[in-house]
C-alpha cells in the first residue's frame, strides 16, 4: 500500500471547471528587489552538418549520408596516410642519389674527371 503513487487532487477552480492540483498556475512571483544573478552555461559547439542536412534536402536517403559520415573521415585518413608514405619514400630516394653521387665522385679519379669534362665539352658545341 505505501509503494502506490499518491493520488493528485481534483480541485474546481472559480469558473466551475475541475482540474488536477498540480495543474494549477503557479502564484505570480514578488519582484526582486536584489542584483540579479545570471547563470551562464557555455558548451562546446555541435558539429557542422551542413553537408548532411543538404544531402538529405536534396532528397538522397538517410544511407548515402550515414555512408558520408562514416567514410568521410576514414577517406581523409587513408589520403593521409598515402601521402606520408610517399614523402618518406621521396626523402629514402633523394638521400639515396646523394649517397650515389658522392660515392661516384670521390672513386671516380681521373678517369671520371676525364669523362665529365668530355661530357661538360661535348654540351657546349
Amino acid at each position: 500500500m505505501e509503494s502506490l503513487p499518491d493520488v493528485p487532487r481534483v480541485v474546481q477552480l472559480p469558473d466551475g471547471t475541475y482540474t488536477y492540483a498540480n495543474n494549477l498556475p503557479a502564484p505570480p512571483q514578488q519582484p526582486h528587489s536584489g542584483p540579479q544573478v545570471i547563470h551562464q552555461h557555455v558548451h562546446q559547439a555541435p558539429p557542422d552538418r551542413t553537408v548532411q542536412r543538404i544531402a538529405l534536402g536534396s532528397g538522397i536517403g538517410a544511407g548515402t549520408v550515414a555512408a558520408g559520415v562514416y567514410f568521410g573521415p576514414l577517406l581523409v585518413g587513408v589520403l593521409t596516410a598515402m601521402a606520408a608514405n610517399l614523402a618518406l619514400l621521396a626523402l629514402i630516394a633523394a638521400v639515396c642519389a646523394w649517397g650515389v653521387v658522392t660515392v661516384v665522385r670521390s672513386v671516380g679519379g681521373e678517369d671520371g674527371k676525364r669523362a665529365a669534362d668530355t661530357v661538360r665539352r661535348s654540351r657546349r658545341r
